[in-house]
């Protein structure tokens, strides 16, 4: 979409007969009957002699310094070349005030304070192999409009990464009992785009590279839309079993080794459910797992009896309580989905359904609580149109929701000269005061920034026209949605 968009500005710049007048206004001509008559012919040849031929040159060089500025984009594979070339100089690897714009940290374990506001590069392999449950969407579409895998260190993100280090490691608390305090259970909460899932997988990132196993839900709505669903007459809530195979099948991906170390400590047999389109076994109702298995084992049992995929992701949370050889960290992203309606419905009367709460689905029930001693981070993601949730919420600690803000001023900084290094903004425009309209302009939201940056390469009236309608869509998208939420419409 952004391309399509810059692509009709450059030709629109490039048809238009005067670069002068916007180019929705080119086709409208202004004709002698409009002057009056008091504009003699030498007054029209002293305005011919104001165009003088310089200025024409000077509008054929912005022009094609523009176009120049344009084709990086537009064309990925030249991009990509120069970008290989940029990587040969290091002096261009420079932030705000002449620091470095990357770290030289190799780990998420040896970042520090003085690392904040710099860039960590990544390998798409590294991550794909840490992060097998899949990449969040923030954090591809970023690597691909950048053209780099690399993510912003920011001051909230290692003030959560050292909340759970010192839970871990006690000793690096305070000596004196005056350092903050230390939460057990988090819910980042905060604005659209504000890095909240990036934030989270980069935890899971550092948790899982300090050897802890982690039960990573990247797309917490998956487990409340599509599938089947059954009403189990056992347990009165309501079983997903394709979603709960899916469950098991992502968390052995990355935690194979830990699992087959970790022995079983609930013997209770694991009670069965409606297989996903097959019906119900007949006769049997529950299954037991043989002495001495492993939690690997338990995995692999839900993996291939689909009647059991639902008994032994609930049985799966039971038995993670009681690990105590490693640390263990739930992380949940969308976590907010959990606490609406899903897309299922019960059918009441020949004429009418009811929708299915998230609380009733039993994983869902299994996972939700925070009302526990476990270690566990959940991310509200506002692009999944789930809508405002009261601040108190149900199985969640008061204190357990934290505020995850959007870009400050001096992070902001950082991303405009890392978005300079790779070629989303043009050197010749790129300025203080440059940068910082593009801050103010976005609110410090990193997708509208990263957004708006292709469009500041250039400063041809048909752009302006672009980020003045944007700005119009935004507001009144602003406003029908306050309209909407106290039903004026």
């Amino acid at each position: 979409m952004l391309r399509a968009i810059l692509r009709a500005a450059t030709a629109a710049s490039r048809t238009a007969p005067d670069r002068s007048i916007p180019a929705v206004f080119a086709s409208s001509k202004l004709s002698s009957s409009n002057y009056s008559s008091k504009n003699t012919k030498s007054s029209l040849v002293k305005a011919k002699k104001a165009k003088s031929k310089p200025d024409a040159k000077s509008e054929e060089a912005s022009a094609a310094a523009a176009d120049d500025g344009l084709s990086d984009l537009l064309d990925e594979e030249a991009r990509d070349r120069r970008l290989a070339e940029d990587d040969k100089d290091p002096s261009l690897d420079v932030g705000p005030n002449g620091r470095a714009l990357f770290t030289s940290a190799t780990t998420i374990s040896q970042l520090s304070r003085k690392d904040t506001c710099t860039y960590m590069k990544f390998s798409t392999e590294g991550l794909n192999a840490v992060l097998p449950e899949g990449l969040t969407a923030g954090m591809v579409k970023e690597f691909e409009e950048s053209r780099r895998s690399a993510l912003l260190v920011r001051r909230s993100f290692l003030d959560l990464r050292d909340n759970f280090r010192r839970i871990v490691d006690p000793p690096l608390r305070s000596s004196d009992g005056k350092g903050p305090k230390v939460l057990k259970q988090i819910i980042l909460d905060g604005p659209v785009s504000s890095g909240k899932s990036i934030a989270l997988a980069m935890l899971v990132h550092w948790a899982r590279d300090e050897g802890w196993l982690v039960f990573y839900v990247p797309r917490g709505r998956d487990w409340t839309h599509g599938g089947f669903f059954y009403k189990n007459p056992q347990t009165g809530f309501w079983d997903t079993p394709v979603q709960a195979a899916n469950i098991l099948q992502d968390f052995l991906k990355r935690n194979e080794s830990h699992l087959k170390q970790l022995t079983c400590q609930i013997s209770d047999p694991i009670p069965l459910g409606e297989g996903a389109g097959v019906g119900w076994m007949k006769g049997v109702d529950s299954m037991a797992m043989p002495e001495g298995s492993t939690l690997y084992d338990l995995v692999q049992t839900g993996m291939s009896h689909t009647h059991a995929a639902v008994g032994v992701v609930v049985r799966l949370r039971k038995e993670l309580s009681l690990v105590k050889d490693i640390p263990v960290l739930i992380a949940v992203d969308q976590y907010n989905s959990w606490f609406t309606f899903t897309e299922y419905e019960e059918a009441v009367t020949v004429r009418s359904c009811r929708p299915i709460h998230a609380k009733e689905l039993a994983t869902v029930n299994a996972f939700r609580s925070m009302m526990h001693n476990d270690m566990m981070v959940g991310a509200f993601s506002h692009s999944t149109a789930v809508g405002k949730l009261r601040q108190e919420l149900p199985d969640v600690p008061k204190y357990a929701r934290i505020y995850f803000p959007r870009y400050s001023l001096e992070e902001a900084a950082t991303v405009s000269h890392y978005y300079l290094r790779q070629r989303l903004v043009r050197r010749e425009i790129f300025s203080d005061e440059n940068w910082k309209k593009l801050y103010y302009l976005s609110n410090g939201n990193g997708a509208e920034m990263r957004w708006l940056a292709p469009l500041m390469r250039t400063e041809t009236n048909v752009v302006k026209l672009l980020l003045i309608e944007y700005l119009m869509i935004r507001s009144l998208r602003s406003i029908f949605i306050f309209n909407v939420k106290y039903r004026k419409f």
